[in-house]
């Protein structure tokens, strides 16, 4: 069969490789790929920057953002032939730590958890791969290949769940405006899921053209170039990663208010920052800053519902291109308008 694979560390390794056929077991799913989601962590492990491959081997099975159907099961695993399906990117570490033995190996802390596509093990972008039943979501077939934004569905998930439980610290917690800064395919399901709890939505990006001014129109929300608009927002979902909009959007918050840090930050930009003055408004105000990545399974569980109760035509606006396995080579390529793409395994 054939796969995307990399050598992590070695620059532009990667290739469309033919690969042994994933070995049956008894304890797991038989998936069929449909589609693969490419993202920023992708291109950075083919850049030579990030990644590792299995131990005791030199290359890994790429892609981490996974949609397939199910071909067989193992007896008793609660999924059927034909099921969509989504596989979890983490596995918890093998100590474990406590927040990987209580199923939050999102938030594992010695670093010793592994991720498929990513950290020591093969992804998803082979056209067939096994999961085991505890890290396989179903997803509504009624999405078709739109179940393949569950992944990054699962991130903002993860965000909104602990902005939420943070927000009640205060008995008093009723928020009404969120700010979404970036309208990437991250920013763009956090801003879904802001309008799926009733809040009114802003979203802010440098793009003043193409299809992220009408998707947040489409949404009821109101799209920002520039600046804020004076906006001071209860929650702040950070999706940028870039310095200066981090601090502006900490400066802007309402009093109370709450930034989600979703996004990871380049570095090698200098700018100036005032700790102190920083500091002096988030005690004053009682603000709260904090930083997010990764989920678990109950907020790929939660994504799903989102994606469910979410507008069909809204959602496939999110994926700008579907790209044939065959011409894998132009998923990886940028063009302005992109927002998610997608290799398509059926095409």
């Amino acid at each position: 069969m054939r796969a995307l694979t990399v050598e992590p560390g070695k620059a532009n390794s990667i290739s469309l490789d033919t690969v042994a056929e994933p070995a049956a077991a008894p304890d797991v799913l038989a998936v069929r790929a449909l589609a693969l989601g490419i993202c920023g962590t992708d291109r950075d492990i083919i850049a030579g920057d990030y990644g590792w491959a299995p131990q005791g081997k030199q290359r890994l099975v790429l892609g981490h953002e996974s949609l397939g159907v199910v071909e067989r099961t193992p007896k008793e695993s609660g999924f059927a032939a034909g099921d969509h399906v989504v596989g979890i990117v983490r596995r918890p570490d093998p100590v474990p730590c406590p927040a990987c033995a209580s199923g939050e190996w999102d938030m594992c802390r010695n670093g010793r958890y592994t991720e498929r596509g990513i950290k020591e093990i093969d992804g998803y972008g082979a056209e067939r791969y096994t999961l085991k039943p505890g890290f396989a979501v179903r997803v509504d077939k009624a999405l078709g290949l739109l179940g393949v934004l569950l992944e990054p569905a699962s991130v903002v998930a993860k965000a909104w769940d602990h902005v939420n439980r943070i927000g009640r610290r205060s008995r008093a917690w009723a928020p009404r405006t969120a700010l979404i800064t970036g309208a990437g395919p991250v920013g763009l399901l956090a801003a879904l899921m802001a309008k799926q709890q009733g809040l009114e939505v802003h979203v802010f990006d440098r793009a003043t053209a193409g299809p992220k001014p009408e998707l947040t129109r489409q949404l009821g929300g109101t799209y920002h170039v520039g600046d804020f608009g004076g906006l001071r927002p209860d929650i702040v979902i950070e999706c940028t990663g870039v310095g200066q909009v981090v601090l502006d959007a900490v400066k802007a918050a309402a009093i109370g208010g709450i930034v989600c840090l979703a996004g990871i930050s380049s570095g090698g930009h200098n700018f100036d920052l005032d700790i102190a003055a920083m500091n002096k408004q988030l005690v004053l105000e009682n603000g709260l800053v904090f930083g997010s990545v990764n989920a678990n399974r109950a907020h790929y569980e939660a994504a799903a519902q989102a994606l469910a109760k979410a507008d069909k035509d809204w959602l496939a606006r999110l994926i700008s291109r579907r790209v044939p396995l065959d011409r894998w080579r132009e998923a990886f390529e940028i063009h302005p308008d992109d927002i998610k793409v997608v290799i398509d395994f059926t095409a």
